[in-house]
């Protein structure tokens, strides 16, 4: 019988397999119940172009007094930064991991921000 971290990692690693068979660029997203986390991974997976998360300083200043990395509005914020970075890097087009999330709340937010960013997916 498998966990729940074992099933989501299941489910990550398939939709790892058809992403790298595209040879695209990934955005991939890591949340955890205080922080989330987003990664552009070049497309043959050898190197991060670029990243951002809520543990950053400037990030946490912008949160506020709080600085509360767990939810909505902190995956609004990263999903703009990183597509900012990402277009910095050069890179337009991506495929979106959401790591065996469910694409909804903070996955969803972080996306949908990525993409008013300029980030295709």
């Amino acid at each position: 019988m498998l966990n729940k971290k074992e099933q989501r990692l299941r489910r990550a690693r398939q939709t790892r397999i058809r992403i790298a068979q595209q040879g695209v660029a990934r955005l991939t997203v890591n949340r955890t119940n205080l922080h989330i986390y987003a990664s552009v991974i070049s497309g043959d997976g050898s190197k991060v172009l670029a990243s951002a998360s809520t543990a950053e300083a400037e990030v946490r200043k912008a949160l506020g007094a709080t600085g509360k990395g767990g939810n909505v509005n902190a995956a609004q914020i990263i999903g703009k930064r990183v597509a900012e970075k990402a277009k910095a890097a050069g890179v337009e087009k991506v495929a979106f991991d959401r790591a065996g999330f469910a694409y909804h709340g903070r996955v969803k937010a972080l996306a949908d921000a990525a993409r008013e960013a300029g980030l295709q997916f």
